[in-house]
Formats: C-alpha cells, sequence, structure tokens
C-alpha cells in the first residue's frame, strides 16, 4: 500500500506504568514494514493521551499494549473516553499479556483483537487490514 488516502495510519502506545516497550516497537516496525503509516506514541501515556493522539493524529487502529495486568480498567477507561468523544471510527486493538477469562471483557468494551505474545507478525498484518477493511465496507450510520 502506498502512503496516502489508502494507506492504514496507526497509533501504537504502552499506557500506564508499564515500561517494557520491545514488543510494541516490534509490532510498529512489522506494521510499517507492510506499508501502514505508524505512529508510536511511547510509554508511561495516559488513556486521555491516547485518545487525544489517536484522534488528532485522524488513525484508523488504537493500538494499545500491555504487560501489567492492569487491561481491564485502562481499555474501560479508553472506551470511555472515545465514548464520550463520540469517536466511533477507531479501532481499538490490545496487544500483551491477557488471560483468556479477561478477553470476554475486552470486547464488551470495544475492543476488536487482542494480539497476543504468540501472534505471528503475519497475522498482525492480516488481522489490522482485516479489521480496516471490515469498518470501511460498513454502511455510514445515518444521522
Amino acid at each position: 500500500m502506498e502512503e496516502g488516502a489508502g494507506t492504514i495510519r496507526v497509533l501504537l502506545c504502552k499506557v500506564g506504568l508499564d515500561g517494557h516497550d520491545r514488543g510494541v516497537k516490534v509490532v510498529a516496525r512489522v506494521l510499517r514494514d507492510a506499508g501502514m503509516d505508524v505512529i508510536y506514541g511511547g510509554i508511561h501515556r495516559t488513556p486521555e493521551e491516547v485518545v487525544s493522539a489517536a484522534v488528532q493524529e485522524d488513525v484508523d487502529v488504537l493500538g494499545i499494549s500491555l504487560l501489567s495486568g492492569a487491561h481491564v480498567p485502562l481499555f474501560s477507561r479508553v472506551s470511555e473516553l472515545l465514548e464520550k468523544q463520540d469517536v466511533r471510527d477507531i479501532i481499538l486493538v490490545a496487544g500483551g499479556l491477557m488471560p483468556d477469562e479477561d478477553l470476554p471483557k475486552l470486547k464488551a468494551l470495544g475492543v476488536a483483537a487482542v494480539l497476543r505474545q504468540d501472534t505471528t507478525p503475519d497475522e498482525i498484518v492480516a488481522i489490522i487490514r482485516r479489521l480496516v477493511a471490515d469498518r470501511d465496507e460498513r454502511p455510514a450510520p445515518r444521522g
């Protein structure tokens, strides 16, 4: 995919106190190598910062990487902020270590996909592309 209107824009961030960023940097490189426009927002971000950046940067995907175990409350806050701003077109994706029993909670919070440590680079690219394509195929909301 070339730069321009058809390029998928992704913001990747670490939210909370988790400072382990090797994995998210690998994902950023993988997505960039696949032709996506990737913004790495860094570590120790607040939900407010990442939602604000996602809206300002007009991204297709907001990917949040967590290894701290605080994924449910942090994604709850991110979802709340997105809803408060009436943002419906940004796809929320989780990455990191999350137990199976938390997956339904994350889905209920609007997380479109959970990419765990065993998700291959090719799978990551395919999942992001599929999520954006599926979003773009939906009919526009009537208002």
